[in-house]
């Protein structure tokens, strides 16, 4: 079977993680994501057949993350599947070392901060692709996949200490450390 992961299949499954093992629905994540639920289904059968997410069988729960294979796929996959774009200036929303949990542990130079590009966004700085295109609107309303999306664009454009540290702190959370 030919299959190719596209960006919003990522944001799915970051979505799943940081929703733990609470249940969900086709529809809440097309809500919670602003996207289609129809896109949501394809997503999850893209994920299911790259064995990013595995099928619960028993009970018929909706797939969870494969933790491990998430992992892997993030530390060494993404910033080749899915590459940032830097962009001019502009007004958005925090990421990468800029937004929490990497802000504090990162020291800021005096260059503009990377951001999603969005309208309602508070920060003026240089733009940083979002990985799909809801995902500044998703992530401001959850915090925890908020975070995840940080971490991921620190992997996917950061310098190396960045990604260092966000590769460190990815690997706690998947970890359930969180």
């Amino acid at each position: 079977m030919n299959m190719n992961l596209k960006p919003q299949d990522i944001l799915v499954v970051l979505k799943l993680v940081a929703m733990g093992d609470r249940s969900w629905s086709y529809v809440q994540l097309a809500n919670e994501l602003s996207m289609s639920a129809s896109e949501i289904n394809a997503g999850v059968k893209r994920c299911l057949a790259a064995n990013l997410l595995v099928a619960d069988f028993v009970g018929g729960k909706n797939p969870k993350p494969a933790l491990k294979a998430v992992e892997e796929f993030l530390v060494h996959g993404l910033k080749y599947a899915f590459v940032a774009e830097r962009g001019e200036l502009t007004r958005g929303v925090p990421t990468g070392y800029a937004a929490q949990p990497l802000k504090g542990m990162i020291l800021a130079s005096d260059e503009p901060p990377p951001v999603w590009p969005y309208p309602a966004g508070k920060v003026r700085g240089y733009s940083f692709s979002p990985l799909y295109r809801s995902a500044p609107q998703a992530a401001l309303a959850d915090q925890k996949l908020y975070e995840l999306l940080v971490l991921v664009d620190a992997i996917r454009g950061g310098k190396a200490r960045e990604r260092e540290m966000a590769i460190a702190e990815l690997r706690k959370r998947l970890g359930g450390a969180w």
